[in-house]
Parts: structure tokens; sequence; C-alpha cells
């Protein structure tokens, strides 16, 4: 049961799935576990969850009789390669990715299978699949499906696919709380250029949905560098689908210099982060040997600009934003 319980959704991600659901007379959960994601399911239609482990289909029971919707969903334990299938209108799979504690990382060692579910497809269309967060791009390339990236408290959770009617895009990234969903915008072509006076770091959905230069034209932004996902503006945009910075100091990488500019600052304490950069985080911010006060911070960061190394010294926009205070500020422009 350690695996089942380190695998179970959380009620915030579980419940965000379910809505794809809300339509459809009765519901399939193919191995339902303990029963996080069909709890979700019977909270909005009928749902019928199977489960070969006879433990964990007993738990299921229970956690439906616990949650009260037990008279809305019910738990089989079967093998669905023995078993008959109930009469269902879409589909949820979430299928393991745990053997003895430890993570199993392509799709075609799940249990079942990916090429095991997609058979499944053939005989319920629609279709909803949750896979790793860090899934290989190129093991799910060319199928029928959206890829929707997932994160929560701006750490990413999963990525799920979507077949059949449940589809409703190509390529999404969801943040949670609050459901802020972002899709491509097509033909969006976005510059490279120097640092500006504010630099976004993007949601990690939103660089594994390969939506970074679709968050760019958004922002009114640049990138740094065609394979980096940091962008730049003059202007602060409201956004919450990235972390917006404001820029001290952009110089070429010189650790020297860098160190430099912090001792400047009266800059004791730093967060180090990188993208395209080979150095360990930890030995670099160690190397700085900064002796100023600890209350004043910096972000620095590693990465490319335009093919060159270079850092930015940097601190975080004090007031980030929620999609609510970005309708203030829309009704008040």
């Amino acid at each position: 049961t350690r695996d089942a319980l380190e695998q179970a959704s959380g009620e915030r991600i579980s419940s965000h799935r379910a809505q794809r659901f809300a339509d459809y007379a009765r519901v399939g959960d193919f191995g339902c576990g303990i029963g996080g994601d069909l709890i979700s399911l019977a909270a909005r239609t009928n749902a019928t969850g199977i489960e070969r482990d006879a433990v964990r289909a007993a738990m299921a029971a229970e956690n439906l009789r616990v949650c009260g919707v037990n008279g809305s969903a019910s738990v089989q334990a079967a093998d669905l390669a023995e078993c008959s299938w109930p009469d269902v209108a879409a589909l949820w799979c979430d299928p393991a990715r745990r053997e003895n504690g430890r993570r199993i990382f392509s799709v075609r060692n799940y249990q079942p299978a990916l090429p095991t579910v997609l058979e499944w497809q053939k005989r319920v269309p629609n279709l909803g699949v949750k896979l790793s967060p860090g899934v290989q791009r190129r093991e799910i390339a060319g199928l029928p499906a959206e890829v929707e990236f997932i994160s929560e408290g701006g750490g990413l959770k999963e990525a799920v696919l979507w077949f059949g009617a449940l589809r409703t895009a190509d390529m999404r990234a969801t943040l949670l709380p609050g459901a802020h969903t972002l899709i491509a915008m097509p033909g969006a072509s976005v510059a490279t250029g120097p640092l500006l006076r504010y630099l976004y770091e993007p949601d990690p959905a939103v660089m594994r949905a390969g939506l970074v230069q679709t968050l760019a034209v958004m922002l009114d932004a640049r990138k740094l560098d065609e394979d980096i996902a940091y962008l730049t503006s003059d202007a602060l945009c409201p956004t919450v689908f990235a972390r917006a910075y404001e820029v001290d100091d952009a110089l070429p990488f010189s650790l020297k210099a860098i160190r430099t500019r912090l001792r400047e600052r009266g800059v004791g304490s730093v967060v180090v982060k990188k993208r395209g950069s080979p150095l360990d985080v930890d030995e670099f911010a160690k190397a700085l040997r900064l002796s100023g006060s600890p209350d004043v911070e910096r972000t620095v960061f590693l990465t490319h600009v335009q093919g060159r190394a270079w850092a930015a010294i940097a601190r975080p926009v004090k007031k980030q934003f929620t999609m609510d205070k970005i309708a203030e500020v829309n009704s008040d422009s």
C-alpha cells in the first residue's frame, strides 16, 4: 500500500481532472488504487472503479463510504484482462508508475503499459491517462491526444493525455490552485535579446508544455536565447504563469565580477538559479564568499544570452500577481 499512497493523486488535482468527466453518464476508473480519483469522479457523475489488488480495492470502497459518495460509485476487485467491462461513456486510467518503491520512467513499463491503455481507447474513445510529469516527449509524440502538464503551488506534478471528446487542445499548461490554463497561440514568434528591466521565470508546467513563446507574446517579452526559457521585458506585465524579478545587474559571466557586484550591494544571502549553465548552484553560491547582511538577499541567474554565458542579479517582484489582481489591473487600465 506504500506504492498506492505515494501514487495517489492530491485532492486539488484530482478534482481538476474530474471536471472533464462531469457531462458523462458513467465513467470508468481502471486501476483505481485506493480511490483518490474515483472519489472526485463520484462527486460529479456515476463512476465504476476496477482494481486488481483486492486490498487496495477494499480500501477504495471504504474511502468512498467515508467521503459519502458510495451511492454514485462502486469498486470491483478484478483483473481487467479477465473481467467483463462495465458500460461506461468515458474512461480514466492512472497506471502504476512505482514498483517496490522505485519510480518507473518509461511509459512502456507502466502497469498497465501505455500501449495497452491505448488499446482500450478502441472500446472507449473518451479516455484520460495520467503520466509522470517527466515523461519523455518522444514517447508520446504523434498520439492523437491533448497533453496537459499540471503544476500545483509552483511544483510540476503530472502530465495527462486526453483522447476523444475529452481533448480540447493540443498542448496545455494548467496551474493550480485556481485552474489557470494556457494553450498555444498559433503563429507565436518571439525575438531574442539582452536582459531588460524584468526577468520572468515561467512556471514549470508552461516550460514542459513548450508554451514559453506563447507566454512571451502575452507578456510582450522576448527570450534571452533560443534555447533558454527565461523571458525579459522593460515593463512589468501581470501574469500567474511566471515569477517576475527586477534586474539589478546583468553582466557576462564572471565569478569575480558577480561577487564584486553583490558585495557592493551588501548582499549576504543568495538564491542561485540556472538554465543552460553547467555549474553546480550550491558550489557556486559557496564560491561567492559573501560577507554582507543575511537580511540582504538577491537571486543570481546563471544562463545564456544570445549564445553567451551571462548572469543576472535580481530581486523577486514583491507583489506577484493572482488572477484576481490581474482583473483589478485590467479594469483600472
